[in-house]
C-alpha cells in the first residue's frame, strides 16, 4: 500500500463528492443551520477506515499520530475530532479532513428496497426548511442528481477493498486509520526508505 497514492485518490473522491454536493444544495437551497452540528453528537456514528486515512496522514505529518493513539477517546465517545468551543458548522476541528459519512449525511440518497432513491437528510433540515426539503425530496424520488450514497462508497471500495469493506465506530474507524499510517510510516523507516514531510 503506498499511502501517498490511496490518499490522492480517496481526496479524489471526496473533491467529485463535495462538487457533488455543493451543486444538490444550490438546486435545492437545502443548507444546514450555522453552528449546528446536531447530527455530529450521534454516539454510534459508524465510518470506515479507508475515509480517515488522510486524516490519520495529516496527524503524522503534525507529529501527532502517537499522541492521539496514547490518549483515546472513552469507547462510548462522540467523534474525537468533534470540539464542541470551536465555531463553525459541526464544530469538527478537522473539517478539511473529514470522513466521507461526514460529509455524505443530509445531502445525499440511498436506494430503497425497490431501487428508488431516498433523499437522507436531518431533522432539522426537514423541520426548518421544509418546503425546501419536500421539493428536493420529490425531486430526488423522480430522478433528480444527487449523490448517491451507494455510489460512493463503491469508489471507495475500487480504491482499496480492505480498508473500506467493514464499518466500525468512528473512533475505531480513526485509530485504525493512524495505525495504518504509522505501520506504513515504520515499514519505509525499517527498509531505509527516506520518508518526506
Amino acid at each position: 500500500m503506498n499511502i501517498e497514492q490511496l490518499i490522492r485518490e480517496v481526496e479524489v473522491v471526496f473533491l467529485t463528492l463535495d462538487e457533488e454536493i455543493a451543486a444538490f444544495k444550490t438546486r435545492s437551497s437545502l443548507g444546514c443551520k450555522s453552528g449546528c452540528g446536531k447530527c455530529c453528537l450521534k454516539p454510534d456514528i459508524e465510518a470506515t477506515i479507508l475515509e480517515f486515512i488522510p486524516f490519520a496522514n495529516h496527524l503524522y505529518k503534525q507529529g501527532k499520530a502517537i499522541q492521539w493513539l496514547e490518549n483515546p477517546p472513552p469507547s462510548n465517545a462522540l467523534c474525537a475530532i468533534l470540539d464542541s468551543s470551536s465555531p463553525g458548522v459541526g464544530h469538527c476541528s478537522s473539517y478539511k479532513y473529514r470522513g466521507m459519512i461526514c460529509r455524505l449525511f443530509g445531502f445525499s440518497a440511498k436506494l430503497n428496497k425497490y431501487g428508488h432513491k431516498e433523499l437522507i437528510t436531518c431533522q432539522v433540515i426537514k423541520t426548518e426548511q421544509p418546503e425546501a426539503f419536500l421539493t428536493a425530496y420529490a425531486e430526488t424520488v423522480a430522478g433528480s442528481a444527487v449523490p448517491l450514497m451507494r455510489d460512493y462508497y463503491m469508489k471507495m471500495y475500487a480504491i482499496d477493498w480492505e480498508l473500506s469493506q467493514k464499518f466500525y465506530p468512528v473512533n475505531t474507524a480513526i485509530k485504525k486509520a493512524i495505525e495504518a499510517v504509522l505501520h506504513y510510516y515504520a515499514y519505509r523507516e525499517e527498509e531505509g526508505v527516506v520518508v518526506t514531510e
